[in-house]
């Protein structure tokens, strides 16, 4: 069986990070640098060689569980069964640290998230 063809191209594994009315608001979460981590998870991203991608929305929706991060699989990670990873609570840089260390190993459907991170793996909501 032949691999099927990618026709705009094969996508990075990516971040939503979430910037609506909760994530991101200093009221909420007094204590964390939320323009600092965007800046982080940016650099990285930058610095990947187009292997990480990241991006900002508005409100996402499990604000009592803020800030929101969704790691979205590559085309080969979503290939490979990968689909979306929900993270809540990413309030400090060991979450920080543990998204962008299985972004690099490939994130979801190419290598498992670490186990500290699978505590804050939340559901996304019901539409």
């Amino acid at each position: 069986m032949s691999p099927v063809p990618i026709r705009y191209g094969a996508r990075p594994c990516s971040l939503v990070v979430c910037r609506g009315c909760c994530c991101g608001d200093a009221r909420k979460n007094p204590g964390t640098d939320h323009a600092g981590q965007l800046a982080r998870l940016r650099e990285a991203a930058a610095a990947s060689g187009g292997r990480l991608a990241v991006r900002t929305s508005d409100c996402l929706g499990p604000c009592a569980q803020a800030n929101v991060v969704v790691v979205q699989p590559s085309t080969e990670g979503r290939r490979r069964g990968g689909r979306a990873a929900w993270v809540g609570f990413t309030l400090d840089e060991d979450c920080l640290d543990d998204i962008l260390a299985w972004t690099a190993a490939g994130g979801p459907g190419i290598a498992p998230p670490p186990d500290t991170l699978v505590l804050q793996m939340i559901d996304p909501p019901k539409n």
